[in-house]
């Protein structure tokens, strides 16, 4: 009699899986992590190249790939021969092909991107684009057909729907005949190329729901997992459930870069996002800006104590890692930074991630431990001075005796009973696992 009921609890919880995995879009599998990787944006803005490309393909796979690092991606203007910097060209010429679709500039990348993304595959590595939302209006103006169809540019445009910042493009009419079609055509490029991850632009703020929705059925139907990122932010919060069944990260600001007050800003944005968090979907809190950025012109302005904030709470809320400094021009403190395993495994492997407290000056995180008891503790000071705060063990479920360990400091603490009281300094920030004995 055990035996029989044994199979059918076993048979019941095959059917409920299956049926949960049935509910879960496909392409949440394709990043059931947060993704990491790098991005050329804070380092060569508009100028990245193919040597620049492989040269940190080549590190990625020689210094960071066994921690988790896997996307390199190239970001805006690949299509422009003339792009120069941070500023955008007004109306610039921009590669293309006769269906309207944007090539890589021949100057830049001389082998093209399918040749590209083959080196960096090779290197077990993953290959990714950056692309700005809609149709060129350059296609526009010359009319190209649609791959396929007997509709053009014109067709689908939306001339109302532009970017403010950039004057690449215009929206498409995902209500037109042709719309789905054109984003179809350049999405089966991307995938004829070997992308793995794309980073649509001009998306997020405001939220372009149907346009959202064409790229991911052009996506799903290009036959490639390719992971769909959305920038830039602030996505609204109102678009949280929409946004997490479409895309597999979304960013809660605009461009983040090294300054501190930026960074405190994060904190609520990442808490506002938490129900919307899980396997498949992200909330972004953007790029790293540490090491080498700005064109080799100068490195990052926050503190090693802010560096490691960062760190810590884009690990604590499960926020891709998308590191933007220079590889080539490394340091040893940057690369520490990337290559410690147990925070790595906070960001990748944690759940139940939230907000614990926050008040007189600190802020403190917390989250589970996969198959454990444990909890993962992150007490952020981002007052001016140094401080001890007491923690309540209580607070973390915990009754009994707890031993705690430094992840950043990778050192056993010791036993710690009632509370636990780490003195944090100015803008840092400690990381800890705490096991119940």
């Amino acid at each position: 009699m055990r035996s029989i009921i044994a199979r059918v609890l076993i048979a019941a919880a095959i059917v409920s899986t299956s049926m949960a995995q049935e509910k879960t879009p496909r392409f949440h599998r394709w990043a059931q992590k947060p993704p990491m990787g790098w991005n050329s944006w804070d380092s060569f803005a508009t100028t990245v190249t193919e040597a620049q490309t492989k040269a940190h393909a080549d590190f990625m796979a020689q210094h960071l790939k066994r921690y988790g690092w896997q996307y390199i991606v190239v970001d805006i203007q690949w299509y422009e021969p003339e792009a120069k910097g941070y500023d955008y060209r007004k109306n610039a010429k921009l590669e293309m092909d006769q269906w309207g679709r944007l090539l890589p500039a021949t100057n830049r990348f001389p082998s093209g991107f399918k040749t590209l993304a083959d080196y960096v595959h090779r290197r077990g590595l993953r290959f990714g684009l950056h692309l700005m939302r809609g149709i060129p209006r350059q296609a526009v103006e010359q009319n190209t057909a649609i791959r396929d169809t007997r509709f053009r540019a014109a067709d689908v445009a939306d001339k109302t729907s532009t970017c403010s910042w950039n004057t690449d493009m215009y929206g498409v009419d995902m209500s037109k005949p042709g719309a789905q079609q054109y984003y179809d055509s350049v999405f089966d490029l991307f995938a004829e190329w070997g992308v793995d991850f794309v980073k649509v632009d001009d998306i997020s703020r405001p939220y372009h729901r149907a346009e959202v929705e064409g790229i991911r059925n052009a996506i799903d139907r290009a036959g490639r997992p390719m992971v769909l990122s959305l920038s830039p932010g602030e996505t609204p919060l109102s678009a949280g459930a929409h946004v997490s069944e479409h895309a597999n990260m979304w960013r809660v600001s605009d461009d983040f870069w090294d300054n501190w007050p930026a960074l405190v800003e994060q904190f609520e944005r990442l808490r506002k996002w938490t129900e919307f968090r899980g396997p498949g979907h992200f909330p972004d809190a953007d790029m790293l800006p540490l090491g080498r950025i700005e064109m080799g012109r100068r490195t990052t302005r926050f503190t090693q104590d802010e560096q490691y904030t960062l760190m810590t709470l884009w690990s604590i809320a499960r926020s891709p890692l998308i590191f933007g400094g220079d590889m080539t021009k490394m340091d040893d403190f940057t690369l520490s930074l990337l290559t410690n395993a147990e925070v790595i495994a906070v960001d990748q492997e944690s759940s139940g991630n939230r907000q614990l407290f926050r008040g007189e000056g600190v802020v403190a995180w917390v989250a589970d431990v996969p198959r454990s008891r444990d909890k993962y503790l992150a007490v952020f000071n981002i007052s001016s001075d140094s401080l001890k705060r007491s923690i309540k063990l209580a607070e973390l479920g915990f009754d009994s005796r707890c031993r705690v360990r430094d992840l950043w400091r990778r050192k056993e603490l010791g036993e710690f009973k009632g509370e636990f009281a780490p003195e944090v300094n100015s803008h840092g920030a400690g990381l800890y696992r705490v096991r119940p004995l």
